[in-house]
Order: C-alpha cells, then structure tokens, then sequence
C-alpha cells in the first residue's frame, strides 16, 4: 500500500513591508512521504516571501522538472519559479530559461555553503537567477513552527523575516548568495 501525503493547513497573514504586500492566504500543502517537515516549512516561507495571490505550490517531490512554487502571468508565461533545496546546477539553468524569475532557496548550511561554491560561477552567468541560503539555526527555528494546523504571522523588512504562532516568534535572515536585476513586483523582498 501506498503512503499518503500528509495534509497540513496554514492560516498566513503576511505583511511585506518592502513590497507593501498585505494579505492573507488559507493554504493547504500536501507533505509528500518522502519530504521532511522542514522542506515542507522551507516550501510555506518561500510562498511567505513571495506572497502573491496567483503564487501556487507546485505538484512536489513527485514531478521532476517543475518548481515547489510558480506565479504564472495573464497569458501563462512562467513569471517566478522558485525551487527550495539544493536543486542540480543544470535543472537552474533550463528554469532560467523558461521562466522571467527564478528564486532559489537553499538549506542545510553545510551542504549548501559546498553546493554554493560549486556552482557559483555558473549561476552568476544566469541573469534572472536569485539565490538565498538558510543558517542551521534558521532552519530549526522555521522547523519549530510546524505543526498541522498554523495560524502564522509573517511580517518581512529589509531581509528579516518575522515569523509568529500563537506560542511562539523566530526571526530569520535568509542569506543572499545572488541577486537577479528585476522589477519590483518579481523581486524577492530581501
């Protein structure tokens, strides 16, 4: 028999003091069986960051070839793909090319700060490319979080990130490693 997603539910207000984007999101994500509460948390502060009422999650752990969350335009171009993990240098490059924006949300500080120095030099060629990093601590504190049913408060500025449940608040900084030249509205708020 096969094992089911598990089904978590968040209740986000977010307020984005840089992009002065207020708004709240009844989210439901589907934590496939292979995925860890953390990626799935990492997956919900990606959405956080880039709050958009068209930004949707994408199919997960079991589509290869598409991103954990895309906002598609009126004429359903890719405008922002966003990928959590340590994606394979070759995957960013063919997203680059069919997408306006693409984010990347990198964790496992060890692991990532190798995959960073690995791939630098060819993410750098790619001009619509941003990259972010979280700290082993951020990541705990983001994972402290999780729980089936959130009601979460987030509030970003300046590259902090507020986030609040009703038992507890962590501040997190996501580390920018790399930054695409864009507009307003598909820059990362960071």
């Amino acid at each position: 028999m096969a094992l089911r997603s598990t089904v978590y539910r968040v209740d986000l207000l977010v307020s984005d003091l840089d992009r002065h984007v207020y708004a709240q999101h009844a989210l439901t994500l589907a934590r496939h069986p292979s995925e860890t509460e953390l990626r799935l948390m990492v997956r919900l502060l990606a959405f956080a960051l880039h709050a958009d009422a068209a930004l949707t999650f994408g199919r997960g752990l079991s589509a290869e070839g598409e991103p954990d969350l895309c906002r598609l335009d009126a004429t359903g171009v890719i405008d922002l793909w966003i990928d959590v993990g340590l994606p394979d240098e070759k995957d960013v490059r063919k997203a680059c090319g069919r997408a306006r924006h693409v984010v990347v949300l990198a964790y496992g500080a060890r692991r990532a700060e190798a995959w960073w120095v690995d791939n630098e030099a060819a993410f750098a060629r790619l001009a619509n490319l941003s990259v972010f990093v979280l700290s082993d601590a951020d990541a705990a504190a983001l994972q402290s979080l999780a729980a089936r049913s959130i009601k979460l408060t987030c509030t970003l500025q300046e590259g902090h990130v507020w986030l609040a449940t009703e038992a507890a608040t962590v501040e997190i900084t996501p580390e920018r490693k790399l930054a695409a030249n864009m507009d307003s509205r598909n820059a990362p708020s960071m």
